[in-house]
């Protein structure tokens, strides 16, 4: 048997926590920009994108966008009235945080070679927690957070390079670990393919919990970041994908309503990885973008009270 990873070449992107804290303030508008910065792995540029308290930083976190948009429209959406950035909240909670735009994504340009694969953007990952790690002397290594192709990413560079994560967050993906992840011929040049509005919203399909200002603002911010689909290939590399073999803490959390994510196949995934050291959430209500939805504080929250868990001493 085999399986298609979501948002592959040959299909569209489609794409109960703890109690919450109080929810986070609605933040004031305009709000400025986070803060850029130009990380150099293996010889190419990447943008990274970071906001950080004042002081008193309790640790730090590195987000992984999806198959389809950068991480300024997935992690730091700006709405009027409504607080949707995930970068803000997480500052709220204490933490510096940074992401990353893969290649082909945001201001991150593509290499010579014009295609993305997963070994390759698993490399950029690391490369980048490297980077974050002596900027923040005193407290662990980063927790990696992931969002569907993104947190398939964050699981390589876990097993790969474990010593540069504290924790493993993966949002929005989850797989039967007995099948195979489909590696489609890819045509002769990047196909340089232009997004659209109709993709940009496809990721909201939960009316009660996704107001029509956020899916406005989600859509105008996505198309000015990524106004082309970035061109990827070599999904069989994702077979390198073993539960097993992840050690670090980690989190499993997705939506009740998550399109795809199977319920079933969650449990077989999350009852394979190797570290004790672990939880799976389900968010009720929630879909494919709870970070950007209502669901936003409950999203925050649990990873926040897993990256705050008290330790368990053996």
């Amino acid at each position: 048997m085999t399986l298609l990873l979501p948002g592959a070449q040959t299909a569209p992107p489609p794409t109960r926590p703890p109690a919450p804290a109080s929810a986070t303030p609605a933040a004031p508008t305009p709000v400025s920009a986070p803060e850029r910065f130009t990380v150099q792995s293996d010889g190419h540029p990447i943008a990274v994108w970071g906001r950080k308290p004042a002081s008193n930083v309790r640790g730090t976190i590195l987000l992984i966008h999806g198959r389809t948009w950068s991480s300024r429209p997935d992690f730091d959406l700006q709405v009027p009235g409504l607080q949707r950035s995930v970068l803000m909240s997480f500052v709220n909670q204490g933490f510096a945080v940074y992401a990353m735009d893969l290649r082909g994504y945001g201001e991150t340009p593509r290499d010579a070679t014009g295609w993305l694969t997963p070994t390759r953007a698993s490399q950029d990952v690391t490369n980048v927690l490297a980077w974050i790690a002596p900027r923040h002397p005193g407290v662990p290594p980063p927790a990696l957070v992931g969002w569907s192709r993104g947190a398939a990413i964050a699981q390589l560079a876990a097993q790969v390079a474990p010593t540069r994560l504290s924790a493993l967050v993966l949002f929005g993906f989850a797989f039967d670990p007995d099948l195979q992840f489909v590696d489609v011929p890819a045509p002769g040049k990047p196909l340089m393919v232009k997004n659209t509005a109709e993709s940009a919203q496809s990721d909201f399909i939960s009316p009660k919990i996704t107001p029509p200002a956020v899916i406005q603002a989600f859509t105008e911010q996505a198309l000015k970041a990524d106004p082309m689909l970035v061109d990827l290939k070599a999904d069989g590399e994702f077979n390198a994908l073993k539960p097993a073999k992840v050690m670090t803490p980690t989190l499993v959390i997705f939506g009740e309503r998550d399109p795809g994510v199977v319920a079933e196949d969650a449990g077989k995934f999350f009852a394979r990885f190797g570290t004790g050291d672990k939880q799976m959430v389900v968010l009720p209500g929630a879909d494919h973008a709870a970070q950007l939805e209502d669901t936003h504080d409950a999203w925050i929250m649990a990873i926040v009270n897993f990256l705050n868990r008290p330790t368990v001493k053996k």
